[in-house]
């Protein structure tokens, strides 16, 4: 495969929420750290939230890992980012944007980053959303700005503009933020988050299998293709 250095500019996070999955993608020189969120637990069967978390938590000892807190009640947001914080030191706790409401949970963010906690603010999708959470971190605990680009990106909006001005607003505001972009829906994502100069993305299992086709020769994947097509043309026994 041949060499794309950008790659190695940018930090890739696991998303997902099965222990098998997270177990075999910490043994991968490529996987920087985890992501995870009640909607994947969910999808992958998780029942008990903090069973989950330990268990995972027993296999990972420092690549970094977020749990989201699942209230939409800012105090008990609270109560659970604090019990989360001390499940260890590579523990980040998410806080979305905003409650279901609406309400922002800057005041909530910027409590708790000067608490101490290691935050991820997560479902950020506009620029005025990332200038508000970089000014609540500033000066708080290492922390991450998770900007949905995918989720941008399926508006008709290219979020590669957008992801520039981002970084700049968390580079300004304090230089522990890092930018990360969230939902990538294609391989490509990788490289355009790393020439943008995003700290960290999230891959998903799927598009994490594709990694290996980066800088893969175009005319040998043309004939592959060409191979694939006639395989599978052959094994359906195709007549005309």
């Amino acid at each position: 495969m041949a060499n794309i250095p950008s790659l190695d500019k940018i930090k890739i996070f696991a998303d997902g929420a099965s222990v098998t999955a997270i177990v075999a993608a910490s043994k991968n020189p490529r996987i920087a750290g985890f992501t995870t969120n009640p909607t994947l637990m969910r999808k992958d069967g998780v029942s008990d939230y903090r069973a989950f978390a330990k268990e995972v938590l027993g296999h990972l000892k420092t690549q970094p890992i977020s749990f989201e807190v699942f209230a939409d009640d800012f105090s008990e947001m609270k109560r659970q980012a604090m019990e989360i914080k001390t499940w260890g030191e590579n523990v980040y706790v998410k806080i979305p944007i905003t409650n279901t409401k609406r309400e922002s949970s800057i005041p909530l963010v910027k409590e708790l980053a000067h608490a101490g906690v290691k935050l991820n603010v997560t479902a950020i999708c506009t620029i005025e959303q990332v200038r508000e959470t970089a000014q609540a971190l500033a000066g708080g605990a290492p922390s991450v700005v998770s900007v949905f680009a995918g989720r941008i990106a399926d508006t008709g909006r290219d979020p590669v503009p957008m992801m520039k001005e981002c970084l700049s607003i968390c580079r300004a505001a304090d230089k522990k933020i890092e930018l990360l972009w969230a939902s990538p829906r294609e391989l490509l994502n990788i490289i355009q988050a790393a020439e943008v100069g995003c700290d960290i993305i999230t891959v998903t299992p799927d598009l994490l299998k594709k990694l290996e086709l980066v800088g893969k020769d175009l005319g040998e994947y043309s004939l592959e293709t060409v191979q694939m097509f006639f395989r599978d043309a052959q094994a359906a026994g195709y007549k005309l």
